[in-house]
């Protein structure tokens, strides 16, 4: 008898669903109108906030476009000079890096929730990951440059620890999501907690590490190039005088030595990690 009736049952439900959705004030279409009204609520908002305006860009658009004519030919006569700024971009960004993963490494253990060894610091070490990501480098570059004084060595500084906490927390998710049988048999064999990280867990999240790692060293080349309008050294001192001087010939082969490099460490890295990985 029921086999009889569930067709029935079928159209009826069906023919509920299309009279609901023919509704012109049914409660789907509230929720989706509520929704469009919202979003376009905060862009609204978001646009009066950051002052979009079309006419001023249409209006600055010739002033680029003479700026740029203005740049033609590049000045060359600097070039050694930018390629050893372009260097110590470079430097800043390897060195920054690497402390950051030197850092990172202890800080993703007492992050990660299945291998801390102090479970009550899990909660207080997330929350410096957070602190150390939501400061930008460029703003640690400044507060380093009130510290140390002026030069690549505050970039560095910057760089590593807004980069250890971001690190930190890729760390700490793979170690989280890894298989922990090999760690556990280790340490129910009596090996010690670092011990156990080394030989049992390292091993198999270390492709995963080692392209974290790279993929921040190619992000931080191209963040460090900014970091000298701060003074904290780079190339990126060099941009900010060009610009101070409306010096756009030189500007222009400041941006064409920055596009090669960063071309080139994407190149490198990327066989790099072909090989590593």
């Amino acid at each position: 008898m029921d086999a009889v009736h569930e067709p029935a049952r079928s159209a009826a439900t069906a023919l509920a669903d299309l009279e609901a959705q023919q509704k012109p004030f049914g409660t789907p279409r509230l929720k989706a109108a509520f929704i469009v009204a919202l979003v376009a609520a905060f862009y609204l908002l978001a646009g009066y906030l950051v002052h979009f305006d079309l006419g001023r860009l249409a209006s600055g658009l010739p002033k680029l476009g003479r700026w740029i004519v203005g740049a033609w030919p590049p000045d060359f006569a600097e070039l050694p000079l930018f390629l050893r700024r372009t260097g110590e971009t470079v430097a800043m960004a390897a060195i920054g890096t690497t402390l950051a993963v030197l850092i990172a490494l202890p800080l993703a253990v007492l992050a990660s929730r299945n291998i801390t060894p102090f479970p009550r610091l899990y909660y207080p070490t997330r929350w410096l990951l957070n602190a150390l990501r939501g400061i930008d480098s460029f703003v640690f570059a400044l507060l380093f440059v009130a510290a140390v004084g002026l030069g690549p060595f505050a970039g560095v500084l910057g760089i590593a620890f807004h980069t250890s906490g971001t690190v930190a927390k890729f760390f700490a998710d793979q170690i989280e999501s890894t298989n922990l049988g090999p760690y556990e048999a280790i340490r129910a064999a009596g090996a010690s907690g670092p011990a156990a990280v080394s030989f049992a867990l390292v091993p198999d999240i270390l492709p995963l590490m080692l392209s974290t790692s790279l993929f921040w060293w190619e992000f931080n080349v191209r963040a460090s190039t900014v970091l000298g309008v701060v003074g904290a050294g780079g190339i990126g001192q060099e941009l900010k005088n060009s610009m101070d001087l409306l010096d756009f010939s030189r500007l222009f082969t400041i941006i064409a030595v920055i596009l090669v490099a960063v071309t080139a460490i994407d190149w490198f890295s990327c066989w790099l990690r072909e090989r590593l990985v």
